[in-house]
């Protein structure tokens, strides 16, 4: 399989990608649980809380970019 395929998913929706490949597939469930639960946070943020929105915006790319990186290295190990 292609290795950028579960590496761009992770970074849209962290633990698909890791579902995709076959790894950490306890994990990955957990991490999509909390990925939706995060989401539906910050979109309930975005308006009447912009400052922590903006927070919570960049906080979530550095963790996708995180688990984007694991799962392309993980893949190559």
């Amino acid at each position: 399989m292609n290795p950028w395929i579960p590496t761009i998913l992770n970074f849209f929706l962290p633990g698909l990608g890791y579902l995709v490949a076959g790894i950490k597939r306890p994990l990955a469930v957990l991490w999509l649980i909390g990925v939706i639960g995060l989401t539906y946070v910050e979109f309930g943020i975005r308006e009447p809380e912009p400052t922590l929105y903006a927070i919570m915006f960049a906080s979530v790319l550095v963790m996708n970019t995180a688990f984007a990186i694991d799962v392309y290295r993980a893949q190559e190990a």
